[in-house]
């Protein structure tokens, strides 16, 4: 009896000491109160659309070139499905002329834009490992250290260039995929309305202005973990 009691009350510990012993099964996906952290590659890519440079210049337009720069952002998950992104950024655009004066001058003027943008996304398959998500925000673009090119400045004089910030919309789609348990990668797609007024004070052609729709597509590609 003593015997058959020692194996009873032996078997509940050994199966204690093995469920102790067992690792504990690694989370998949992502839940309500994770913070996902990003590091991706950027380009951006503006859909200018260019008014005429007045009034000494009419019906000429500029273009405005591409950019790549490094990207950070943070999306905190309020629901297993929901989550607010918030991405950090600044890059560095020229703008030029087309045709006539400006386009024989070329390159006119440069800025750098840091564009903070939050943006609401739905993520699909919150428990798998591949989430596509889709999101929707609002943007607010600096444009800073605005700067006249050499070209311009030799053409019409000393010149002095400001940008209004701009206030618009933003949209976006992406996909997360599982790497690790915690590290993911990640491809990102966002379309911003960025939308600016640029006033030229040159010396020897007065004030000129012009409106600039630069309107961006963001391609972005990196690595994220969740937190």
């Amino acid at each position: 009896m003593l015997t058959l009691a020692a194996a009873a009350t032996a078997v509940p510990a050994s199966a204690q000491t093995d469920v102790q012993a067992a690792p504990a099964a690694e989370r998949v996906g992502i839940r309500a109160g994770d913070v996902l952290l990003r590091a991706r590659a950027i380009l951006v890519a503006p859909n200018e659309h260019s008014g005429s440079v007045l009034p000494a210049f009419p019906g000429e337009r500029v273009k405005v070139d591409d950019s790549a720069m490094p990207e950070v952002d943070a999306t905190y998950m309020a629901t297993n499905n929901v989550g607010f992104e918030l991405i950090a950024s600044t890059t560095k655009h020229s703008a030029s002329g087309i045709t006539g004066t400006t386009g024989g001058i070329g390159k006119l003027a440069s800025t750098w834009v840091l564009p903070p943008t939050l943006t609401a996304q739905y993520h699909f398959a919150p428990g798998k490992h591949i989430r596509p998500y889709v999101g929707a925000g609002i943007n607010y673009t600096i444009f800073w250290n605005e700067k006249a090119s050499d070209g311009l400045e030799a053409a019409v004089g000393r010149t002095r260039v400001h940008m209004d910030d701009s206030f618009g919309w933003a949209a976006q789609a992406g996909i997360d995929v599982d790497i690790t348990p915690k590290v993911f990668l990640n491809l990102d797609l966002k379309y911003i309305d960025i939308d600016t007024k640029v006033r030229l004070d040159t010396t020897s052609a007065g004030t000129q202005r012009v409106k600039l729709g630069l309107d961006p597509l963001v391609f972005g590609a990196g690595l994220g973990i969740r937190l």
